[in-house]
């Protein structure tokens, strides 16, 4: 039997095709100070149902599937078909993979106890965000956050397991559906971006090691509601309309979030008049793009602290956020500062 040594062709028909997914995982599992295949598996889980979801998106205008449901979520929120049907397939993705014992999901009121009891981790997502924009085909996603569950494993899953700030997750990420569909995840060790190639049905490795730049000349904010915000971000608005930074606001969270990620910006969704507390939900969005943020080099705030340290309270909790390149979120959490700091003194003097 002849034999020879392998050695890679280098002709033009050999072009590389990229690093999967799976195979990515693969090579990076000695990082998770868990390694042993469950986390691997439960990113896998993801992405299936990602692709799937992508799938139903892009043909959403032929299969009579965009639109309102007809019902509203805890948030209040009109359903629309495809939050329903994303809901629907990853729940049902991390339920058949195994590893997971509780979900958290923007769609459901409570927590959803999967009776696994060998399931190590607990995930929290929103499972469509930006659904509002699906009608007039402006870019959507999904946003992800998993924790390791901290009570024994088999015993029923308690508060303290869903109840966990978001300096202990240990994996987030978030799909973008868009011109292209994107899955960005971190586990504590670097944030990476995959390009989901439809011909081949892999997410192929695309952006490796996401460094969002310290600075940026992007502002992302629903202008709209400018006489709701707090006086502090108007000055800080106003600052950066002086800077001729340019206004881009989508509308979707992941989309606005990925471009200032790339690109540099802040993204702001603040405390208004109308809803002091902010809209934006800490579990399932704010946790996990502060993460991520984070781990790409920018900085995640409630316009005061750390977003990662905040200690839920409420399944549904809501938070104010300012997030991005690192430089302009600090500039405006001194705009925020300064404003109070001049209230408070006021507010002596009155006295």
């Amino acid at each position: 039997m002849k034999t020879k040594l392998y050695s890679p062709n280098t002709s033009s028909l050999a072009y590389p095709v990229g690093t999967t997914l799976d195979r990515f995982i693969k090579l990076k599992q000695e990082e998770f100070q868990f390694a042993s295949g469950e986390l691997s598996q439960l990113l896998r889980d993801i992405a299936l149902a990602a692709k799937i979801v992508n799938r139903e998106t892009n043909r959403a205008g032929l299969a009579n599937i965009g639109g309102a449901f007809g019902q509203t979520n805890v948030q209040g929120e009109e359903q629309q078909k495809l939050d329903v049907i994303a809901n629907i397939r990853f729940t049902r993705a991390l339920t058949k993979g195994g590893e997971v014992c509780a979900i958290v999901s923007e769609e459901d009121d409570e927590v959803i106890d999967l009776q696994n009891g060998s399931g190590k981790y607990v995930v929290a997502i929103d499972p469509l965000d930006g659904s509002s924009n699906i009608d007039v085909n402006i870019s959507i996603g999904t946003i992800f956050s998993i924790y390791r569950r901290v009570t024994p494993i088999g015993s029923p899953i308690q508060p303290e397991d869903i109840m966990q700030p978001g300096n202990q997750q240990v994996a987030a990420g978030y799909v973008l559906y868009g011109s292209s569909t994107m899955l960005v995840y971190t586990t504590g060790h670097g944030v990476n971006g995959f390009t989901y190639e439809p011909s081949l049905g892999e997410f192929f490795l695309s952006h490796q090691n996401m460094v969002a730049p310290s600075d940026g000349n992007i502002y992302s904010v629903n202008e709209g509601s400018y006489y709701q915000f707090e006086a502090g971000l108007q000055e800080y608005i106003e600052h950066c309309k002086a800077k001729l930074y340019s206004a881009r606001y989508i509308g979707s969270l992941v989309a606005d979030f990925h471009r200032n990620l790339l690109k540099g910006g802040i993204y702001i969704y603040p405390a208004t008049q109308k809803s002091p507390k902010g809209k934006l939900r800490l579990l399932y969005e704010a946790n996990a793009l502060s993460f991520i943020a984070e781990q790409a080099g920018g900085k995640a705030t409630d316009g005061h602290g750390r977003i990662l340290d905040i200690q839920p309270t409420a399944l549904h909790q809501r938070t104010p956020l300012f997030i991005g390149s690192k430089n302009m979120v600090d500039e405006a959490g001194n705009f925020l500062k300064k404003n109070a700091t001049t209230v408070a003194r006021k507010g002596v003097l009155v006295q």
